[in-house]
């Protein structure tokens, strides 16, 4: 039963970005079985193979080891302050960011990223058929944040129609930074957010394809990228990752603060209103039914819908940290439904990060992203719903 409910979860997830395409005679329903099979075959290779879970228990082990290095530094600066019982978030998760933005940059101005990423992408491109362009970004939306990722293609801007920039956008959304994994590990269960890293790329592919189908010429198919990283020595990409990751370190934590009091603020006027009522449990009956079809269990589906709302109307971040405390209450198919829902930044904020950094390299463009902006977090969530319901087919 659970797998014919997953099945009709994706079946209507399609039906619903087919029912929002502008070009429905374009679809390259090649390409999206493809990839669908793909995701399949991932998760179930993952979860269900003995190779799969040495992999995924590899990646981790090497994750948490990485995370005790940064947490090294972090206490040096600290000087061994009492931080409490559990720990304080933006000492224990938000700082170790810093570290891991060195290491990205380390790497990319090494250019091992950079190689990585373009052949993932070339590959991308020739079993499903996509654009050089949609698909070197899809794969640059894994490792990189969405300002970063959409930069990289900035040069590509001039050729990218409305249905191409629906498909830029919609993957930088779906995605989320490398740099910010190890803050995520800190909350949640490590095998699902790591598998939730590859689903999420085809889920924004396959969705974005179908609302905004794409279809170049050979001539035109071609990738120009601009070199990520401006250190002009090893010790500079150092210093360089170190500042970002502080910035971003930062900028969660003030996001953290702003949504987590708005919701409050939201939370008291709903109670205030309708006699205890909270924005969580109404979004939790909104998303409820999808809930179901996804695998969710009837009597854990409200309070994941709740969490699963939370998350695009504030972010990822407040809604792990309420999930957080969830996990020892819900079924493992559930922890693992909507850890892989959270691992995306398809939220509302969104929309105003990704149309400003368009902005910024194309003024028109940018106003164009602003006019879809809707759309793109409603296909972004779709996305996160497909990823979410392919996993739960295997738990």
């Amino acid at each position: 039963m659970d797998i014919l409910l997953g099945i009709l979860a994706v079946a209507v997830i399609l039906g619903l970005s087919f029912l929002m395409s502008n070009d429905r005679k374009n679809i390259n329903f090649k390409g999206i079985g493809i990839m669908l099979v793909v995701q399949l075959l991932i998760t179930w290779f993952m979860f269900n193979t003995d190779i799969g879970q040495t992999i995924i228990n590899g990646i981790s082990w090497g994750f948490n080891k990485l995370i005790e290095y940064g947490t090294e530094g972090v206490n040096f600066v600290l000087g061994g302050v009492q931080v409490g019982e559990n720990g304080v978030f933006f000492f224990n998760v938000l700082l170790i960011i810093i570290f891991f933005a060195t290491i990205l940059s380390v790497l990319t101005y090494l250019k091992i990223l950079p190689f990585i990423i373009k052949y993932l992408g070339w590959g991308l491109s020739k079993i499903t058929g996509l654009p050089k362009v949609e698909s070197f970004n899809a794969v640059n939306s894994i490792f990189f944040g969405q300002s970063e990722a959409l930069l990289a293609i900035k040069s590509q801007f001039h050729n990218l129609n409305d249905n191409r920039l629906y498909i830029v956008s919609a993957s930088a959304m779906g995605s989320v930074s490398a740099s910010i994994v190890g803050a995520y590990l800190g909350m949640l269960p490590a095998k699902y957010i790591l598998v939730a890293l590859p689903l999420n790329m085809f889920s924004a592919l396959i969705v974005a394809s179908i609302i905004a189908p794409v279809k170049v010429s050979k001539e035109e198919d071609h990738v120009d990228i601009q070199d990520v990283s401006n250190a002009k020595s090893f010790f500079e990409a150092m210093g360089n990752g170190a500042l970002d990751g502080g910035k971003i370190a930062l900028i969660v934590a003030s996001m953290l603060i702003a949504f987590i009091a708005s919701l409050e603020l939201v939370n008291a006027i709903f109670g205030a209103v309708f006699n205890g009522f909270t924005l969580q449990e109404l979004l939790g009956y909104i998303i409820a039914p999808i809930g179901l079809l996804m695998g969710i269990p009837a009597a854990e589906v409200i309070d994941a819908g709740a969490i699963m709302g939370t998350k695009v109307v504030t972010n990822e971040f407040v809604a792990m940290l309420e999930f957080q405390n969830m996990l020892d209450g819900v079924s493992e198919k559930t922890v693992g439904i909507v850890t892989v829902f959270l691992t995306s930044f398809a939220n509302f904020s969104s929309i105003g990060i990704i149309a400003g950094t368009v902005q910024g390299i194309d003024s028109e463009k940018g106003g164009r992203v602003s006019g879809f902006g809707m759309k793109l977090l409603i296909g972004a969530t779709l996305g996160s719903m497909l990823s979410a319901t392919i996993a739960g087919l295997f738990l």
